[in-house]
């Protein structure tokens, strides 16, 4: 039994999304800047496809004898694929200088980010309060004033 037409058209059309996403488009090709870092675009793919056919009957016989005859695997076929990609940025990877930072693109990921990284620098100030109050607090105890 040969191929049907709407195996080569879906054929077609898988071969064709796999040449265009494949795994450098969603982790980019780093890209070094002047002063040493290395930065790493990532994307977000999103795609999809569709296809669908026919087989066309020339005349318009009702009778199932009629129509199961050995003309029917030459009977025209119509048929379409259709697809769609869609290529987002979605971050940065910054890697230099002994560390590495992941930039969003996204401004509300860019608020949650900024208060990730202030969480570390409000608990150590907090923590040098009160390790001021307690060194002030020992070293006037023995003095009378």
């Amino acid at each position: 039994m040969s191929d049907h037409p709407i195996q080569g058209l879906m054929k077609t059309t898988m071969e064709s999304i796999k040449e265009m996403v494949d795994v450098n488009t969603i982790v980019g090709e780093p890209v070094e800047s002047a002063d040493g870092q290395v930065i790493i675009p990532i994307s977000r793919v999103s795609f999809g496809f569709a296809s669908g056919g026919t087989e066309f009957n020339g005349n318009n016989r009702n009778d199932d004898d009629e129509r199961n005859t050995s003309d029917e695997k030459n009977l025209p076929f119509g048929g379409g694929t259709g697809a769609g990609v869609s290529i987002q940025p979605v971050a940065f990877i910054v890697v230099g200088n002994g560390n590495m930072k992941l930039l969003p693109v996204d401004q509300n990921a860019n608020v949650i980010n900024s208060i990730l990284d202030l969480i570390p620098k409000m608990a150590n100030g907090i923590h040098n309060k009160f390790k001021d109050k307690e060194s002030k607090g020992k070293g006037t105890e023995g003095c009378d004033i």
